[in-house]
């Protein structure tokens, strides 16, 4: 499990990378640019889950442990 989150959250940080250089900055909101930052929004949405999911799975082995 360890390695599946590290995995996907590498994935969402090259998407992210890749997408900040996609947006035109003299237009934000229009065409290909609201794509590129709804996709930066959803990576980083990515990375706060795995970051909560490895998180969780300390407490539960921490707790696992304590039994």
């Amino acid at each position: 499990m360890k390695i599946f989150t590290l995995v996907l959250s590498i994935i969402a940080l090259g998407l992210l990378i890749f997408n900040v250089t996609q947006i035109n900055f003299d237009a934000p909101f229009k065409g290909d640019s609201i794509i590129a930052l709804i996709t930066i929004v959803a990576s980083l949405c990515v990375i706060v889950m795995m970051a909560i999911l490895r998180t969780s799975k300390k407490i539960e082995q921490k707790i696992k442990e304590r039994k």
